[in-house]
């Protein structure tokens, strides 16, 4: 998952196709290797969050550094304030998930008259020459995943004709992953759209209009309560295109609701992202249907490396697979492939080790 941030403009160029410390704005860590490395991320109300704060921790550790660990709280002005800290401390590299990119453009700046090298972990850092890399999953893959599962479920590409009624969501409008996830969903879904063999009888296609503030699930059940009273008091839902977990579970608690979940009524296909455990459990369970797996503990690992190599004059290993305009400059990239899971395939996540046999019970 990602979180909002504000933005423009994003343009992808592409040339093909365990320690648990959770205590936000706590400074963390030992080792002596080459100095301290501030890792700023923007909340602890995520699992994958605090996941990817512990595996960094852990991994940078591990070689020596110093590690400050800091949790933005969903707040851009404490986020500016925590990595005003590291600069002035002399930490010697930032690791950023900005909790608003445009909130940093300033800081940032000031990192890079202080020396301080700048990875942007996960969420792109926008308007600003500071960034010297970009670590992330390929996001747009991630929604051609989600469009091309529904697509299949619904047999549209086997000779089924439908129509099949599907409502759209999408993250947070200030977040540039949600362009990217809901574009590569729809690079699937606007042709069956376009052929009225996917319906979508709310009307609501545009991305303006589909977008869920902070990627809230409490805020998409609201709108799929609001949706199902209006839409479908007499039709029923087939499928429904959701981006994260956490909004797939309040879409599908809006389904139960209204009655849906049962023999003779079941669940529409429910998408969605990040392979939490929430999530898996409920896909086992035949309530969502499928979630994205982009496995973080990789990603990271990929940050670690890379940022170990600036720091000890060395060149990231090449698996840079893009480079993306942040309207400033255009940032080497290392794009990881993401996965989809459903009952099929969850026991990929306990060969993978991402959870045990007892957790998925």
């Amino acid at each position: 998952m990602v979180l909002a941030l504000a933005v423009t403009g994003l343009v992808l160029k592409w040339p093909f196709g365990e320690s648990d410390d959770k205590t936000a704005g706590k400074k963390v860590g030992g080792g002596t290797r080459a100095g301290t490395i501030g890792l700023a991320l923007p909340t602890e109300d995520s699992e994958r969050w605090t996941a990817d704060g512990n595996a960094m921790k852990r991994q940078f550790e591990a070689k020596g550094y110093k590690v400050d660990l800091q949790y933005g709280d969903g707040d851009a002005n404490q986020q500016v304030s925590q990595i005003d800290s590291m600069i002035v401390t002399g930490h010697k590299l930032l690791v950023v998930a900005p909790v608003d990119s445009a909130a940093l453009v300033d800081v940032l700046k000031r990192a890079k008259d202080a020396g301080t090298k700048v990875i942007a972990y996960d969420l792109p850092l926008l308007n600003t020459d500071a960034v010297d890399y970009y670590v992330s999953f390929d996001n747009r893959k991630a929604g051609r995943l989600q469009g091309d599962y529904i697509v299949h479920k619904l047999g549209l590409d086997r000779g089924e004709k439908g129509p099949f009624n599907v409502e759209l969501f999408a993250g947070a409008a200030t977040d540039p992953n949600t362009r990217y996830f809901f574009n590569g969903a729809m690079d699937a879904l606007k042709p069956y759209i376009d052929k009225h063999q996917i319906v979508v009888r709310s009307g609501q296609t545009g991305l303006n209009q589909v977008t869920t503030d902070r990627w809230d699930g409490a805020a998409a059940q609201k709108r799929m309560d609001d949706l199902l009273s209006e839409s479908y008091t007499k039709a029923r839902v087939d499928a429904v295109l959701s981006p994260y977990d956490g909004m797939s579970l309040g879409i599908i608690s809006a389904f139960k609701s209204a009655g849906y979940g049962t023999k003779n009524r079941p669940y529409p296909i429910v998408t969605g992202q990040d392979a939490e455990l929430a999530s898996v459990k409920s896909i086992n369970e035949g309530e969502q249907t499928q979630t994205v797996y982009k496995d973080t503990r990789k990603l990271a690992k990929t940050a670690v490396r890379i940022g170990d190599a600036m720091l000890t004059g060395g060149k990231p290993e090449a698996d840079t697979t893009t480079t993306y305009d942040n309207n400033e400059k255009e940032v080497p990239s290392s794009l990881l492939p993401p996965v989809s899971i459903d009952k099929s395939n969850t026991r990929i996540l306990v060969d993978e080790g991402y959870y045990t046999s007892a957790e998925l019970t």
